[in-house]
């Protein structure tokens, strides 16, 4: 331990910054865990949005199934209530039944208007999940615990070989030699466009495999009484391992914190190239600023006085709503911001978490939130557009709001700095940044900087509530303070 106290300081109490602390705490490091807002959890974070009594908003992640799929979670066992959804996700279309994906599989593949489809879906999702056949798939995490490390050896080579081979397509190319029809088509599109990319680029076919398998594996679940009540699961973690936590502590430089072996930044390339300056050598500090930012988003928080109106009743079971149509569509929209525009009618990831949650608001009312993607930095107004993609399939929505809260990119990136123009995914999620996560390497955790390392969203494996930026840099260092690797032992 260090004069001052500590074995290692920690910037950011995002999801990755939280678990990278608990997870040095866990090896019996004395942590520091600095975070400039006035509490905890970064994307985690609940609150009144709208300005009235009782109803609980997400700042941002609501839906979170890749934390109960990650081994940085599943080894901490938090003690959470997650709640479940009738219908893990809904995709409504025109003129016919939304398509809906249950945690059973071949529920899921019966709903999918053709028998062809239905078998492709349990080959391809199923298989993904780990089951092919009978209801829910069970607990073999080999090849999201190897998606989730992807520059570690894979835990499960045969499946991910299987995976890679259809997920390196694009979602448009996959979907259409997938399936027959545009129920199945939709689906994996919706779903694919999570990723912020445009579905005609490589492995976004990858992204909508994963997100529908999840559902069948673990299912996409929300927190009992809003995504803060994880961080400050997280934060009770901490503690009890002796960590300390300061908020409203905003580090400008590097030289501000005290020193210690180990320093973790939860920070994109754009705010470690502010904290650290000229200690960067020239040809490591070029890689950050040509760090590339993906797409921003446009959000709308709602505080409604009953559920959503939709066409399709079975749709109010899904906690995640993907608004958009076809997989033409969707992937029309996607390219037209790639293009740096304003699509007419974008797609919308809309969630009402009271479809599983009834305690995020006042009896019989209900909050719903939903964003559209938009280009990086755009301050154009977006509420019209989402609020007519809502409209579309759930006449008469406009009728039960009570309050909405509108987000811009800079309000969302003034409420936390890491979402840069907007960009919720820490950087472009596309194959060119798939691994080089600010920087092409091996270990892209680790600065030049000695002893300290980056676990942002910005490393791999990428965007997600599921902790492993954290989890990784965090061994990353543990590994190297034991072998004797250079520390920071002063400050810099």
């Amino acid at each position: 331990m260090t004069a001052d106290g500590f074995d290692a300081v920690v910037v950011g109490s995002g999801p990755n910054g939280l678990i990278g602390a608990v997870t040095l705490a866990r090896a019996g490091l004395k942590v520091l865990l600095l975070e400039s807002a006035a509490e905890v959890g970064g994307g985690l974070r609940s609150g009144p949005l709208t300005g009235l009594d009782g109803f609980t908003h997400d700042f941002c992640a609501t839906v979170l199934p890749l934390a109960r799929a990650s081994a940085a979670f599943r080894e901490l066992d938090l003690e959470v209530e997650w709640a479940f959804p009738a219908v893990q996700a809904a995709h409504p279309l025109d003129g016919q039944d939304a398509v809906l994906v249950h945690r059973d599989v071949g529920e899921t593949a019966n709903g999918l208007g053709n028998g062809r489809d239905a078998r492709a879906w349990r080959q391809t999702v199923g298989a993904a999940a780990g089951r092919t056949t009978g209801s829910r798939a069970g607990d073999d995490f080999g090849l999201v615990d190897t998606l989730l490390s992807p520059l570690s050896m894979p835990r499960a080579p045969i499946r991910l070989a299987r995976y890679g081979a259809l997920g390196i397509l694009p979602a448009t190319a996959l979907g259409r030699a997938l399936f027959k029809g545009e129920r199945a088509r939709a689906a994996l599109a919706g779903m694919a466009a999570h990723s912020m990319v445009d579905l005609r680029r490589p492995i976004t076919g990858g992204y909508g495999l994963l997100l529908a398998a999840l559902a069948h594996q673990v299912g996409w679940p929300v927190v009992r009484g809003g995504s803060g009540r994880l961080a400050e699961a997280l934060l009770s973690r901490f503690a009890e391992l002796g960590g300390v936590a300061e908020t409203g502590h905003l580090v400008k430089d590097l030289g501000e914190l005290p020193p210690a072996p180990v320093t973790l930044l939860d920070l994109t390339p754009r705010q470690v190239l502010g904290v650290c300056g000229e200690r960067l050598p020239p040809g490591y500090a070029r890689r950050l600023r040509e760090y590339r930012y993906g797409p921003g988003v446009f959000k709308l928080d709602w505080a409604l006085s009953g559920p959503v109106p939709w066409r399709d009743s079975a749709v109010g079971g899904a906690a995640t709503v993907h608004l958009g149509g076809t997989l033409s569509e969707i992937a029309s929209g996607e390219a037209e911001v790639a293009a740096g525009r304003h699509p007419e009618r974008p797609y919308v990831l809309a969630v009402q978490p009271c479809a599983a949650d009834a305690s995020r608001a006042p009896g019989g009312k209900h909050v719903l939130w939903a964003y559209c993607h938009v280009p990086n930095g755009s301050a154009k107004d977006m509420t019209a557009a989402i609020e007519n993609q809502v409209e579309r399939f759930a006449p008469g929505f406009r009728d039960l709001i009570l309050a909405r809260a509108a987000h811009d990119t800079a309000a969302l990136e003034s409420r936390n700095p890491n979402l840069v123009g907007g960009d919720i995914a820490g950087g472009y999620s596309g194959l060119s940044q798939f691994v080089s996560r600010p920087v092409l390497s091996t270990r892209p955790w680790r600065t030049p900087l000695p002893g300290v390392y980056l676990c942002s969203a910005s490393t791999p494996p990428g965007a997600g509530v599921h902790g492993m930026g954290g989890y990784h840099a965090a061994r990353l260092a543990l590994a190297q303070v034991r072998s004797g690797a250079p520390v920071r032992k002063k400050r810099i």
